[in-house]
């Protein structure tokens, strides 16, 4: 006798209050499962099932609920659509070094759930209502015995840096265990400890979340968006016991860049400008610069062109008008010019002015050492080639192509990939328009693809 299967009517009434078909729900869980790096393909009828009883399989339960979340523009649950829990913990929670212990372990035993979780649009805009002093009263409480000084938080701060200039020359994949490890095994331990001074607290809070922040950057790098979110939004809290003003307002920066590379710019106008409100006085005019940039990303992506042009102008102005020393963390990237270079670049792209944007990805490329910063340097050298195909030179976009594979060959990070990806399909396309090169081009492209498989 067949099992009865009851029907989901949380999940229907779920799907009822975003108000799509079960095939919009199944196109839009197609999509956030590719941004996972996983290839579904839901059909309509999979939704029906599930909506009758039926139990999705694998990720793709927590793909449903980012996918409501997206229709709904709100955070919905697992246990809300009648599906479990996801058990990777809550962002933004009131102990953020228990959550980051929590993240540790879970990279460390490689957890499907968490390594493979999709971005969530829902949680972009987190920071602009997060309670910083309940969770730093939180912290206070926990406070431990022992004592930290300030040649432990200097050696946090020398091997961050030791693993971003690996990061930056080989790609995040390159010692992501071992940075992970570190945050949790040592440095998440002496953030417990008491200190001898507010000072050298903040000091410490602010080294642990540039380390947060670097290790979210080398999962965005390998394609992991959901783990990358939950550390930068880790390094977020740990900002605000340091320096809410400065390398809060950067770890904000950090989630915008985040989603709006993803093509979410949902929140990203509002996060952009909270982090240049609560920064601009307190840090230095080209740090300014950098979060005037990142405005404008924000502006263009959400089609609001006029606020754009008037942000990089200002943006322009901030980098011409300091001289004052730039921390650590806006310095982590390259030389300021080359990355408000690059950045306005993007934005020139997004509104498709590819002449201005080709000139700005030159300056980019002139101001950055290519050794010290390899994955920028050729991220950048493509962006250039896009910026050209797109005026219809063609043969000088293949050859700038060509030069960025000599670039990122043993570089680990996949969104080199991608970009080797869309150079093969574009070296395809120019193949049967016979554009000299096209076909050189295209073999390399697979060498290396075949390569880093």
């Amino acid at each position: 006798m067949a099992a009865v299967r009851n029907p989901n009517t949380a999940l229907a009434d779920a799907i009822a209050e975003a108000g799509c078909s079960y095939e919009a729900l199944a196109r839009e869980i197609r999509t956030v499962a590719a941004e996972a790096g996983e290839e579904l393909h839901t059909p309509r009828s999979a939704v029906h099932s599930w909506v009758t009883g039926g139990t999705p399989n694998g990720r793709t339960r927590s793909y449903i609920a980012e996918a409501l979340s997206r229709r709904m523009k709100r955070k919905v649950t697992l246990a809300e659509i009648g599906l479990g829990c996801a058990g990777i913990g809550e962002a933004l929670g009131a102990d953020p070094l228990a959550t980051a212990t929590d993240l540790g372990r879970f990279v460390m035993l490689r957890r499907r759930d968490f390594i493979n979780a999709a971005f969530a649009t829902s949680a972009v805009g987190l920071p602009l209502a997060y309670d910083h002093e309940a969770v730093a009263a939180t912290l206070r409480a926990t406070e431990r015995g022992g004592s930290v000084g300030a040649q432990e938080v200097a050696t946090v701060r020398h091997l961050t840096e030791s693993f971003r200039s690996a990061d930056n020359r080989l790609g995040g994949g390159h010692g992501l265990t071992t940075a992970t490890a570190y945050l949790t095994d040592t440095v998440v331990p002496m953030l417990e400890a008491r200190f001898p001074s507010e000072a050298l607290r903040r000091s410490a809070f602010g080294a642990a979340a540039t380390l947060a922040c670097l290790v979210g950057y080398k999962h965005h790098d390998l394609g992991r968006e959901g783990a990358a979110q939950r550390y930068y939004l880790l390094g977020f809290q740990l900002a605000c016991e340091a320096d809410p003003a400065g390398l809060g307002a950067w770890t904000m920066r950090a989630l915008t860049h985040q989603a709006l590379d993803l093509g979410h710019p949902a929140s990203c106008i509002g996060l952009a400008e909270e982090a240049l409100r609560r920064a601009t006085g307190k840090v230095d005019r080209q740090t300014e610069a950098l979060l005037l940039v990142t405005c404008a990303r924000a502006y263009g992506a959400g089609g609001e062109a006029g606020r754009a042009a008037s942000a990089l102008l200002a943006a322009e102005d901030a980098m011409l008008a300091g001289d004052d020393p730039v921390p650590s963390y806006a310095a982590a990237s390259g030389p300021v010019t080359a990355t408000v270079a690059s950045h306005t670049a993007k934005t020139l792209t997004e509104m498709k002015d590819h002449q201005a944007a080709e000139k700005h990805y030159r300056a980019a490329l002139k101001e950055r050492v290519p050794g010290t910063y390899r994955r920028a340097h050729g991220l950048t050298m493509i962006n250039l080639g896009n910026a050209v195909a797109s005026q219809h030179r063609y043969e000088e976009a293949v050859a700038l192509w060509d030069r960025s594979l000599d670039i990122m060959d043993g570089v680990s990070s996949q969104r080199n990939q991608k970009e080797v990806q869309s150079i093969r399909s574009a070296a395809a396309r120019y193949q049967r328009r016979r554009v000299p090169g096209a076909d050189a081009l295209s073999r390399r492209a697979v060498d290396l693809l075949r390569a880093s498989a």
